[in-house]
């Protein structure tokens, strides 16, 4: 193995949507660098910032059916029941809802939380309000997923924040996703919500820090899927 090979290998991955951004921010620190040097490494310190925002490391996601997976890197910030928002289709009755803000620090590469089918993808367009109080879910604007899994829905919502102004979806209608698999990002620090089928209980709480595709939000077959993981 070269050493070139072996640097990659250390390297975290980078998602193609940040290239752009990186790239600019570069650029910007070199003119920044002619105008005033210690401009320049304030832009410098910028450009890192941007590469380390657009990481997307590999995550092992947990295999077992009937598991719901964490879409987001980030805090807990809300386990609660609430009616979804009506574009989803899932009626009006109130659901299990977990939500998981992102700050932007923490990486926001989105993965899909559960194996099976997008059967709708619906983009709303709303305000841009701080994604961590309650009513970001229905007034912000956000692109949700609905996928059928197991003769079930599970829905997840990218919401938009005070910073984030881009919301991302990679997948299209009617294509299959693994549990775990991206989906989607959203530019600067935002919010997810996972609705679960009425009756499933999550398995996380309030404050907890969770990795996309690797945390387990709740089991749709029932029990501590936690205690089983930790068993086995």
């Amino acid at each position: 193995m070269s050493i070139y090979d072996s640097i990659r290998q250390q390297m975290v991955p980078i998602t193609p949507e940040g290239y752009p951004f990186i790239g600019a921010f570069a650029l910007v620190s070199l003119i920044l660098f002619w105008i005033w040097s210690p401009l320049g490494w304030l832009g410098t310190v910028l450009t890192v910032w941007c590469v380390y925002f657009f990481r997307d490391p590999p995550r092992v996601t947990p295999v077992r059916d009937g598991l719901v997976i964490s879409p987001a890197d980030g805090r807990i910030s809300m386990v609660t029941t609430a009616a979804p928002p009506h574009e989803l289709g899932l009626g009006d009755k109130p659901l299990p809802r977990i939500s998981i803000f992102m700050s932007v620090f923490d990486c926001h590469v989105n993965r899909s939380p559960v194996a099976g089918r997008v059967e709708k993808i619906v983009y709303q367009p709303g305000k841009f309000i701080n994604a961590d109080l309650d009513k970001a879910s229905v007034d912000n604007e956000r692109n949700s997923l609905v996928i059928s899994t197991a003769g079930v829905h599970v829905a997840v919502v990218q919401i938009a924040g005070l910073i984030a102004r881009r919301i991302v979806c990679f997948v299209r209608e009617q294509q299959p996703l693994g549990a775990g698999e991206r989906f989607g990002m959203i530019r600067f620090g935002s919010r997810l919500d996972v609705y679960l089928p009425e009756g499933i209980a999550p398995l996380v709480a309030v404050g907890q820090t969770s990795l996309a595709g690797e945390t387990i939000l709740a089991d749709l077959k029932g029990g501590d899927a936690r205690l089983a993981f930790r068993a086995g």
